[in-house]
């Protein structure tokens, strides 16, 4: 049964307009509602049942969850970002951001331009509930209505969207950013509408680093000026959030310079993990141990991914190529995280290069005899770890740009957690 299938039975069934029903399903399935869920979705909106009558109960912001249909809020406006995508084949503007009231934040889509902005205080009625990332978000379309209220609605949370880098969330929108461009290149894509140009590379400001990509390719985003970037949105690349500029964007020169901290942010590894990724970080930790697949390894000459017994994940059987890394977990007391070396700080590491270590594990037969080296010189000490930190379902890796053993002094270190825990 196709989408105009379900849209004839539940127009049917519920005695409403087919193509607004068909809208709404195809809204639903648009962002992966499950069918049986986007129809109970459409269902609840229209009375018909498993969600009360057909006016949409009016709730507090910390209330809604993801079992609702629709429900009615009012809200203060806290961000509004445009993006342009691609929707049933065709060009479509939406506005997205978040709302909020006393008792918490939500964000939204809204698939019209009702006219409000940051700041605004408004009731909106008969807004569809989906789930997104795990949480519940407002789907505003041609059914939902907008009211703007006199009275403007007390929330804890600041208006707009001017946002440190360190504070960057992957689905963040509407963002306001002041920064200085550290890398930029451009490059061709293959993108939706065919090859397309884009712009990538680092900015910073004086709390953090992150990756952009300006999907506008502007010649202004050149190494070392210094802009404020309004209405951007955050993706995440790689287990990290980027910061995304669409057509929307202003790109607007700053008059000063952007002070930028040469220095990652330092973090306990808990608190670094709970971030859900970061770009550049630094954390200090025991090495508990180095993992199985650390020392002399052979890759993938397509993909890159790490061979076992002589085959890919991907490509199957395949000629290796040599290659040197570090698998270690590292603890701190708040968390742990698997630091990932590449080949120059694993070489570093060893104490020579990959053509000695091939050399020692021919001599040895057995490849494994460097990985123990590696082991007894590294588990048990302390070391300060920056780099990229992605975290997802499998766990959080910090892939390493440096890698150093602390020379601070244990007694030192005692001291100062005793201090910290009041002992």
């Amino acid at each position: 049964m196709d989408v105009d299938d379900h849209a004839e039975e539940l127009a049917s069934t519920l005695g409403v307009d087919k193509a607004e029903v068909k809208s709404d399903l195809q809204n639903l399935l648009e962002y992966s509602v499950p069918i049986d869920e986007a129809k109970q979705s459409i269902r609840r909106k229209h009375g018909g049942g498993d969600g009360g009558g057909s006016s949409p109960a009016s709730k507090d912001v910390a209330d809604i969850t993801t079992e609702d249909g629709n429900v009615t809020v009012t809200v203060r406006v806290l961000t509004v970002g445009r993006r342009s995508i691609r929707y049933q084949g065709e060009e479509q503007t939406i506005r997205e951001g978040e709302l909020a009231d006393e008792t918490g934040k939500i964000s939204y889509t809204a698939w019209e331009d009702f006219g409000f902005e940051a700041g605004d205080s408004v009731t909106v009625g008969n807004a569809g509930v989906r789930e997104w990332d795990g949480e519940p978000e407002l789907n505003l379309g041609s059914s939902s209505t907008v009211a703007v209220e006199t009275t403007p609605v007390e929330t804890p949370y600041e208006v707009g969207g001017e946002t440190d880098l360190v504070d960057v969330r992957a689905g963040d929108r509407g963002r306001t950013v002041e920064v200085r461009v550290l890398e930029s290149e451009e490059r061709t894509i293959d993108g939706r509408n065919g090859e397309t140009l884009i712009r990538s590379g680092v900015v910073a400001d004086e709390t953090g680093r992150l990756p952009f990509t300006d999907w506008g390719a502007r010649s202004d985003l050149r190494e070392g000026a210094d802009l404020r970037f309004e209405d951007v949105y955050a993706r995440e690349f790689r287990g990290v959030p980027q910061v995304n500029l669409s057509e929307f964007t202003t790109v607007t020169p700053l008059g000063r310079d952007v002070e930028v901290n040469e220095s990652a942010p330092r973090m306990k590894i808990g608190e670094a993990v709970g971030s859900g990724g970061m770009f550049d970080v630094e954390v200090t930790g025991n090495l508990l141990e180095v993992r199985d697949g650390s020392g002399l390894i052979e890759r993938c000459p397509d993909c890159g991914r790490v061979l076992q017994n002589g085959q890919c994940r991907s490509h199957g059987d395949v000629e290796g190529e040599d290659d040197m890394r570090v698998k270690a977990i590292l603890d701190d007391g708040t968390g742990t995280v698997t630091v990932v070396l590449d080949r120059e700080l694993t070489e570093t590491l060893y104490g020579g290069t990959m053509e000695e270590a091939m050399e020692q594990a021919r001599e040895a037969m057995d490849k494994e005899v460097v990985a123990d080296d590696i082991r007894d010189a590294v588990v048990g000490r302390e070391f300060r770890v920056r780099g990229n930190l992605s975290v997802d379902d499998y766990g959080a890796n910090l892939e390493a740009t440096e890698f150093e053993e602390t020379d601070e002094d244990p007694a030192d270190r005692a001291a100062a957690l005793r201090e910290e825990v009041g002992a």
